[in-house]
């Protein structure tokens, strides 16, 4: 299966009047195509984890490697083009953009860094809008659509340029329980489907039970690390 994302040793002090350490000695691997979960109090130091994890924030020590690829050294550039060819996220607001409809909003990704759409690119977003169960809503304008349907389009966002991981934040911290359970079913889907590593940043334990591994974090270190 191979290993997709390590972390070694990581450690993670903000420096101010006084120093504070988040992270304690963190040491993690996540097999490829995994489904994992990553569970805390508030507090506990696991968004801080997360942004490590996903290369938005850099460790004071220790090592991150990404599909064998050593991140510590890179500079901000290289880290935002293994991010976006790498990395999906879905966080708990969908951020998505007001005025333009789900499609645009998923296609945004992939526009980065290509001038047109291509007829592949869209038959991989009408897959995606298929599987989620939102194809009716394709079209419509982001604020036409409810709570759940806008996490879903974010969802197909954060998979249009097909990364090998998605770290999703709290993606259901603003949803109903059906909503929640629609959700978890599709993040099982895509994993099987797409061979996709999923790593989810909950404070739900109902969700976290959805996953094959769950990691759990208190005051900044590895609490127990228990699959599933």
């Amino acid at each position: 299966m191979g290993t997709i994302l390590e972390l070694k040793k990581v450690d993670k002090i903000y420096t101010g009047a006084v120093d504070t350490q988040v992270l304690f000695d963190i040491t993690l691997s996540f097999d490829s195509g995994s489904c994992n979960s990553i569970v805390g109090e508030s507090g506990s130091g696991k968004s801080t984890l997360l942004n490590i994890m996903g290369t938005l924030d850099v460790p004071t020590k220790g090592e991150v490697i990404i599909d064998g690829i050593g991140t510590v050294d890179m500079d901000k550039n290289r880290l935002a083009v293994l991010r976006n060819k790498t990395i999906g996220f879905v966080f708990q607001f969908h951020y998505l953009l007001s005025e333009f409809t789900a499609i645009e909003n998923v296609l945004i990704p992939y526009l980065i860094n290509n001038r047109r759409t291509s007829k592949e690119i869209i038959e991989k977003a009408n897959e995606l809008f298929e599987m989620l169960g939102i194809t009716r809503w394709k079209d419509s304008p982001v604020t036409k659509m409810s709570g759940g349907q806008q996490q879903r389009t974010a969802i197909a966002r954060a998979l249009i340029n097909n990364p090998k991981i998605l770290i999703a934040d709290e993606p259901t911290g603003n949803l109903d329980s059906e909503t929640t359970d629609k959700i978890c079913s599709s993040f099982r889907e895509i994993n099987q489907r797409f061979g996709t590593t999923f790593i989810v940043v909950t404070h739900d334990r109902r969700v976290a039970a959805k996953t094959d591994r769950i990691i759990e974090i208190r005051d900044g270190k590895i609490e127990k690390d228990v699959r599933t």
